[in-house]
């Protein structure tokens, strides 16, 4: 094991020295076993990579203040490693889990515990593979809980319910990730969308693979929903419902109602799902599809469950009720999305602060898209104009090397592993919205990362570029929370946008959608020193290489510093 942080050393001694903050931590222990399981959806029978044989995967759940330690054995032929998505990782970066960021994977026959501390957070986010395309069946909830004693800063719901979408893939999608590399196109899409891993009536063969939600009239549950899926940010909707969002990305907002919820891949939500006070005469879709602005194929099919009330004093058959369906927003709805995503606040009270930077030490400005690459010599590319598709980051697509950067960076032997040299803006500056980009925005390659001195405020604004057409593009942050200051259309103005910021109630969040032909605006703390990977969650874009990497110094006292690996960190 690693050298443990100081919440962890204080959770172990918390019961012999009775200190309130931690007098209720523990350590939580779950095995994850790695495993081939044969699975029907859509009346094909395939085997899946699964953890303990399920999908979605199992639950992990712990409360603010707790260790968490989970040992994972890989018992398949593909290695392995798993990322606890929106977990802060405090001086624990050697288990955050991106494959040659923070750790070689996981090989055959091999083991390897993820040993951290949920310090400053509380709600859902979720864990998954990461690595190539395992994380489409190799994920599953991970549910913060406040400390002991104390309560949500809003109605304590009846119950708790689980909500994650995903995909499912009648054929292998390391196969499909694979063959599109290879040629240079676009991959295949999905079979179908998902609820708690069934995709619903909607499709062929697939009435009786429906996730039902059984409720009591006059009652209040909190939804903790998570999209799961590979490639599409979604819409979801409860027919004749309202729901009151309350969290996002293991953070508490401003509450506010809405009958409609987008979320990207990598998001969660919390809501409160007020039931109606009578038994209704009807059952509701509940309903998700995919928000799309880009170019190319895209699954265009809704995934659907069903919310029905349990009336003990009538046992007629639910069939013949009524059975309605919500209004989803059309597919690209972008000023629809954009009203939606302005409406989330911190709290920013005195208990759940906003602590956004107000001053800025360093400032960045990346430009962020879907472009295109050479064709190698004797090959024959399928992407625009007989190129190949690649995905940049200030026109670096990253390349993943053999080796572990955190490794590499702790021991001082990043000669040949990766270079410091990032671009901290584009190197052609262009009409980034424009309708004619112009010729010089090829990619280049490079295995490349930002340094930043322990403690420095960052402030980075992300543009979308229209080079292949304007998309929405989610991006995510390791080892932080940001602040989300700013977003709008067109190109980011130096002069006129940053005076238009919030600092005072922004949004805090791990993963943020940058409009489709517009940009975000972000500021955080670089106060976790190791080396913290930031990428689209578009996993065929992050193939492509839309990812970079950020190196945070040590600081100069103790508990600033990165520890040492464990001892049974993967070797590559």
């Amino acid at each position: 094991m690693g050298s443990p942080s100081m919440a962890s050393l204080l959770c172990s001694f918390c019961l012999l020295f009775l200190l309130p903050e931690f007098a209720f931590c523990k350590t939580r222990h779950y095995t994850f076993n790695i495993v081939s399981q044969n699975m029907t959806r859509l009346c094909t029978t395939k085997s899946i990579v699964s953890v303990n044989g399920r999908f979605p995967g199992p639950r992990l759940v712990a409360r603010e203040g707790d260790q968490v330690l989970v040992k994972v054995v890989n018992h398949v032929s593909h290695n392995i490693t798993l990322h606890w998505h929106g977990v802060r990782q405090l001086r624990s970066g050697w288990f955050d889990g991106p494959a040659y960021i923070t750790q070689c994977p996981i090989q055959t026959g091999q083991t390897y515990t993820y040993n951290f501390t949920i310090t400053g957070q509380r709600g859902t986010l979720f864990w998954h593979a990461h690595i190539s395309w395992l994380r489409a069946t190799l994920h599953g909830p991970l549910i913060i809980l406040p400390r002991r004693n104390e309560s949500y800063p809003f109605e304590k719901p009846y119950k708790e319910v689980t909500v994650i979408f995903g995909e499912w893939w009648n054929v292998d999608p390391e196969a499909v990730i694979n063959q599109a590399l290879q040629t240079g196109a676009g991959p295949n899409v999905s079979d179908a969308y998902t609820i708690n891993g069934f995709p619903g009536p909607l499709y062929n063969c697939s009435s009786k693979d429906t996730f039902r939600l059984k409720v009591k009239p006059g009652k209040t549950y909190m939804l903790r929903l998570i999209n799961a899926a590979m490639n599409d940010e979604l819409f979801f909707s409860i027919a004749d419902h309202t729901v009151t969002v309350v969290g996002s990305d293991a953070v508490y907002v401003k509450p506010f109602t809405t009958d409609m919820i987008l979320m990207t891949p990598g998001q969660t939500k919390n809501v409160l799902l007020k039931t109606k006070p009578f038994f209704p005469n009807a059952t509701f879709f509940m309903m998700a599809r995919p928000y799309f602005t880009g170019q190319g194929t895209f699954d265009n099919s809704t995934v659907a469950g069903i919310l029905e009330y349990s009336n003990p004093h009538n046992h007629s058959s639910v069939n013949k009720l009524l059975l309605l369906k919500p209004i989803l927003p059309p597919i690209n709805a972008t000023a629809i999305v954009a009203n939606y995503t302005s409406r989330f606040r911190s709290l920013a009270t005195a208990e759940f602060p906003a602590n956004v930077p107000q001053t800025v030490d360093k400032h960045f400005f990346f430009t962020v898209g879907l472009g295109s690459s050479p064709c190698p010599g004797n090959m024959t590319c399928q992407g625009p104009n007989g190129t190949k598709f690649a995905s940049s980051v200030n026109n670096v697509s990253f390349n993943l090397p053999s080796t572990a950067m955190l490794q590499a960076h702790f021991f001082g032997q990043s000669n040949g592993v990766y270079t410091t040299d990032f671009p901290t803006k584009p190197p052609f500056p262009f009409n980034y919205t424009g309708s004619s980009p112009p010729n010089n925005t090829a990619v280049s390659n490079g295995t490349k990362a930002v340094v930043l001195p322990f403690n420095s405020s960052v402030e980075l604004v992300m543009q979308d570029t229209t080079i292949l057409g304007a998309e929405s593009h989610p991006l995510h942050l390791h080892g932080f929370n940001f602040f989300v200051v700013g977003e709008g259309f067109g190109n980011f103005d130096l002069k006129k946008d940053p005076g238009k910021f919030n600092l005072v109630d922004p949004m805090e969040r791990n993963t943020v959608g940058i409009p489709s032909g517009g940009w975000v605006a972000i500021r955080f703390l670089a106060d976790n020193p190791g080396v913290w990977l930031m990428h689209c969650h578009f996993d065929v874009h992050t193939s492509w290489g839309l990812r970079m990497a950020w190196i945070v110094l040590d600081g100069p006292h103790p508990n600033q510093k990165l520890p040492p690996p464990p001892p049974d960190l993967p070797k590559c």
